[in-house]
């Protein structure tokens, strides 16, 4: 599976997503084509060239407007859905325009379809988002994951950085902040959409193929956004299993013990009733740990259990792609966790504690508020 890796060091924006997908192999010539998919031709004039930004050189993409035509969000959308572009393209780009729309509409306090994106209402948005979808596309990406992103502090001109509409575009989708000291925006809402559209905010193991650089706007030297491309590498992992069997716990302290191994560093542990020698009920606990977790756990179990002796086996496991998003019911909020396959979720499963808060505070039965959670998941992650 191929899969890219967009290490935003210096943060990410449309036109920096642009040129690093051109700089790591895909073909340019995509960029002409969106233009004139998006019937935008009158409008856009494209130049893509070679740039230095100190000890980094890629490329570097203006997508510049002629006579800019300021559309409402219903135009966008408009637009996107009208183009002749491949579906999936499509459909990503329509997905990171609606989450701009929906933090422009509660940022303002406005009905979304109606809502003016201000400086993001231009052609030039549409190319980023059509574009950077085809351009992955062309390269036949099928996972798209992401760094941690540079979160400034302070105040640029009369915006607090990071920007409001970055941070809200990116609420619930996993993604990672670190410190910056740039003091300036380095997280466009555009960027942000891009990634809370399509990315996992982690580092994923792959073989690279091939790296690109995009060049941003500001000549400052590092001002670039690199992207990797390759092969998933697989999620496998070795793991130790430790396993013993008890016969002479009261079960209301093996359940503490555990909790206390879960607290301790255990992956996983299971408690499974079984039949001894001379007929006597016991249990067999088994615990799934990482190779470095293996003395820690298995002293505490000697210690804090009634077993004289543990048996280790190793074992290799294989693990879907998991990650936790927030969504928005009318009993408010609460976070799912998703089970992707491929890159695509194929499942979810609502957080019984938020459920539970939900339930309590609306007077509802938990089950019930665990559907409602459900199902605006599966909408929201077109599982439907």
């Amino acid at each position: 599976m191929t899969i890219a890796y967009f290490d935003c060091f210096s943060g990410i924006s449309g036109d920096m997503a642009l040129g690093a997908l051109i700089d790591a192999g895909a073909k340019s010539e995509v960029l002409g084509r969106t233009v004139n998919a998006l019937e935008l031709g009158d409008e856009v004039h494209l130049e893509v060239r070679r740039e230095q930004r100190g000890h980094v050189g890629g490329t570097r993409v203006l997508v510049q407007v002629r006579d800019r035509v300021d559309r409402k969000v219903a135009d966008l959308r408009a637009v996107i859905d009208n183009a002749k572009v491949p579906p999936t393209v499509r459909d990503s780009a329509r997905r990171a325009l609606d989450l701009l729309a929906g933090v422009e509409a509660r940022l303002h306090d406005h009905d979304e379809a109606a809502a003016h994106l201000h400086e993001l209402s231009g052609a030039d948005t549409l190319v980023d988002l059509v574009g950077v979808f085809w351009l992955l596309d062309d390269l036949a990406v099928e996972q798209v994951y992401s760094s941690p992103l540079p979160a400034p502090r302070g105040i640029a001109g009369q915006m607090p950085l990071p920007p409001p509409a970055s941070v809200r575009v990116l609420e619930g989708r996993g993604a990672v902040f670190v410190a910056s000291d740039a003091g300036r925006e380095l997280v466009t809402p555009t960027g942000a959409a891009i990634l809370a559209a399509a990315a996992t905010f982690e580092r994923p193991a792959m073989s690279l193929s091939a790296i690109g650089y995009g060049i941003g706007t500001r000549d400052v030297p590092g001002n670039a956004l690199a992207v990797w491309i390759g092969q998933a590498a697989g999620a496998r992992a070795e793991v130790t299993v430790i396993e013993t069997n008890i016969d002479d716990m009261a079960p209301n302290l093996l359940a503490a013990l555990v909790e206390d191994l879960l607290a301790a560093g255990a992956l996983d542990v299971t408690v499974t009733p079984v039949l001894m020698k001379k007929g006597r009920a016991g249990h067999e606990v088994a615990i799934m740990a990482n190779p470095d977790q293996v003395a820690q756990l298995t002293d505490h179990l000697l210690r804090h259990s009634t077993t004289l002796g543990l048996r280790l086996r190793p074992v290799e496991r294989v693990i879907a792609g998991r990650r936790i998003v927030v969504v928005h019911t009318e009993l408010g909020d609460a976070r799912v966790k998703v089970k992707e396959m491929g890159g695509r979720a194929v499942d979810l499963s609502p957080e019984y504690e938020d459920c539970r808060k939900l339930a309590r505070e609306a007077g509802r039965d938990v089950a019930e508020v665990m559907r409602v959670v459900a199902a605006a998941a599966r909408r929201e992650l077109g599982l439907d």
